[in-house]
């Protein structure tokens, strides 16, 4: 056997004795670890697919699916019959900090690069108003405005189905919390938050979404919106003056770094992920990123661009917010593993439960790189002194007790079938209607030929009849002008029914104009 070979058998034997139902994740984590720890180091090529299954006593396929996915995750690369060796996307945890520069991030030096598409705090499109429903509102509440038509069917993205929140299995958490938790917790918390939710959530990051989460450097926060505005002050109060987000992308980001004082430069995409040559030309150090399922349109990041990314924050001295805004909903594909788990020293990792349970829970977390761990926290805690420690407890009860994997598992089996509704319906009304982003999330983007009519019409038509559609325009700066009608279609929060009954109403009030 070669060296190689002995040293990844080595490495693996303890993942391939895990039980049978989860060896094939226990072997993709353990060679994640070895890769980001070093001890498979950067351009040793690997064993045959044939060769290490034989040498762990393991099914061809498990490798052969371990090899793929850490491919697309960047930690591995591969030439078509050349074999795989390491990548070089990956940092292990380092000894040391990055250099701060005497504790302050600089501002760009050449300002004119990076005005280049800015969007000013308040204006379009960042400011555009995204159609929220407040929870609770009624469905068919009449638009604003004198004499608009109701809204029947909401396909606007971005809202789960509140009615599977787990009454139950929370209250039953919240019971147990409360007949257990001493009198001294109710005090004013660690503002990382309570130590028991911060190495659940550790935990539980590590195994579904593959990042390195020390606990220690885990801040809970109310949401992705929250460790945005933490960030953003903290980049701010170090010097710098704008973010870099995805175009197309959300205007939240935009919003949220504008209360911050930052402004917000729109960078492109392709097919790949974020293009290299506006970043490297942008004059930025900080960017807001939604690579393992990109909002909105649904893409998954190449690993080059995963990897190119990196090299970025690495040689300007930057920093990378994720936002894991739907990472454990994918149906037809495995999760690809989060980008911070390649280098926890330049990404900030952020999440939440707001898809998986409830936004109104204002519950979420941020992995933080050490060298911005005190900063963060001292702003978190003179922000609101931490998240409320009840809430904190049943969310960590909920975790250790297996309830949150459950609840995705239900989350998942409805939400595929709602989108598998919606692909028939398309399909049958608007015959051929283009989608893509399917695999993943809870929206799909339809391109709606420009036969049906044009965009403003099959908006306008579609409105009249009690349908509420979002453009894909309206999530960043392109315009392609061929006719054609591009939607962001959100349907988790829509029974199968629903999902049929409004494309109908779309296809009938189309032909009727």
């Amino acid at each position: 056997m070669s060296s190689h070979g002995q040293a990844a058998w080595e490495l693996l034997l303890p993942a391939a004795a895990a039980p049978a139902r989860r060896r094939g994740r226990a072997l993709q984590e353990a060679l994640r670890e070895a890769v980001r720890s070093g001890r498979l180091a950067a351009g040793t090529r690997l064993p045959s697919t044939r060769a290490l299954a034989a040498d762990l006593g393991v099914s061809r396929g498990l490798v052969t699916e371990a090899y793929e996915q850490l491919t697309a995750e960047g930690y591995l690369r591969s030439d078509r019959g050349a074999g795989t060796w390491v990548g070089d996307a990956a940092r292990g945890r380092p000894g040391g900090t990055p250099a701060r520069g005497g504790g302050a991030v600089a501002q760009s030096a050449d300002p004119t690069t990076r005005a280049r598409g800015i969007v000013a705090s308040g204006a379009d499109p960042a400011t555009r108003a995204r159609g929220i429903v407040a929870s609770g509102a009624d469905p068919t509440t009449r638009a604003r405005g004198s004499g608009a038509p109701a809204v029947r069917v909401d396909f606007r993205p971005g809202t789960p189905d509140l009615s599977l929140f787990p009454r139950a299995a929370w209250s039953a958490a919240q019971r147990a919390v409360l007949a257990r938790l001493p009198h001294p917790s109710l005090g004013y918390p660690d503002p990382r938050g309570v130590p028991e939710l911060r190495e659940a959530l550790a935990g539980m990051l590590t195994r579904r979404r593959g990042v390195v989460a020390d606990p220690e450097r885990l801040v809970v926060c109310s949401g992705v919106a929250q460790a945005s505005t933490l960030l953003g002050f903290v980049l701010r109060a170090r010097g710098l003056d704008a973010v870099g987000i995805e175009d197309p992308g959300s205007p939240e980001h935009g919003r949220l770094f504008a209360s911050t004082g930052l402004d917000t430069v729109w960078l492109p995409l392709d097919e790949e992920g974020l293009r290299p040559e506006p970043l490297a030309a942008s004059g930025l150090r900080a960017v807001v990123v939604t690579p393992s399922h990109q909002f909105p349109s649904g893409i998954s990041w190449s690993a080059e661009r995963r990897a190119a990314l990196l090299d970025w924050a690495r040689v300007v001295d930057g920093y990378v917010l994720e936002d894991d805004y739907d990472g454990d909903f994918r149906y037809d594909r495995a999760p690809v593993g989060a980008l911070q788990g390649l280098d926890p020293e330049r990404v900030v990792y952020a999440g939440s439960v707001s898809k998986s349970l409830a936004p109104g829970l204002r519950l979420g977390w941020m992995l933080v790189p050490e060298a911005l761990l005190a900063e963060v926290v001292e702003r978190k805690r003179t922000m609101d002194l931490g998240n409320p420690v009840l809430d904190q407890a049943v969310l960590a009860e909920f975790v250790t007790r297996g309830a949150y994997d459950r609840q995705l598992r239900r989350c998942q089996r409805a939400y595929r079938e709602r989108r598998d509704a919606l692909l028939s319906a398309l399909a049958e009304h608007l015959p051929g209607t283009g989608v893509s982003g399917i695999a993943a999330g809870l929206h799909v983007i339809a391109r709606v030929p420009g036969r049906y009519g044009p965009p403003e019409r099959f908006l306008a038509r579609s409105a009249e009849a009690g349908v509420a559609l979002r453009p894909l325009e309206e999530y960043g700066t392109a315009r392609p002008g061929d006719g054609d009608v591009r939607l962001v279609i959100g349907y988790a929060h829509l029974s199968p029914s629903v999902v049929t009954a409004g494309i109908r109403r779309v296809a009938e009030a189309v032909a009727r104009g």
